[in-house]
């Protein structure tokens, strides 16, 4: 069976949140990288190590001007934040609004008040206090260039 949801009802079992898997296509998938747009690599790299403490994965010159350069919460990270220097005034429109003003990233953590804190006394800029919700600790923060945040604890 494969994970998520079909355009249509047909196939799918709500309850179990699966559908059956085209020919072909049972595997094991994953998501690698989220680009994230940025204005310089080396100011982008410096906030997501120091302030979200994030781990420097890869960081290649792939000339021209351009590099490979990923982060993620955790060097064994599934997903990683693939920073992408803009290249264009219409990519640079883009930094720090790529998801419209909702939040689009989502921090889980396994301390909620461990890392708060230590985000905040690296100067991460916090919009709400934490609350709790049915589904965790929560409170949103904005990241260098204005891209709205989840820190989240997820109840056990």
């Amino acid at each position: 069976m494969c994970l998520g949801g079909g355009p249509t009802r047909r196939g799918f079992d709500y309850d179990r949140n699966v559908f059956p898997c085209p020919q072909g296509l049972r595997m094991n998938r994953s998501i690698g990288s989220i680009t994230l747009v940025v204005d310089d690599y080396d100011r982008a790299i410096d906030y997501y190590t120091r302030a979200l403490g994030f781990a420097l994965l890869e960081d290649i010159d792939l000339g021209g001007g351009k590099r490979w350069v990923r982060v993620a919460p955790a060097a064994g990270a599934q997903t990683a934040l693939l920073l992408a220097q803009a290249a264009d005034e219409n990519q640079r429109a883009r930094i720090g609004d790529q998801t419209g003003g909702r939040v689009g990233f989502f921090l889980h953590t396994d301390d909620f008040h461990r890392d708060h804190a230590a985000m905040r006394a690296q100067g991460v800029r916090f919009l709400e206090s934490p609350r709790v919700e049915t589904y965790g600790t929560v409170a949103v923060f904005e990241d260098l260039y204005g891209n709205r945040w989840d820190l989240l604890e997820l109840k056990a």
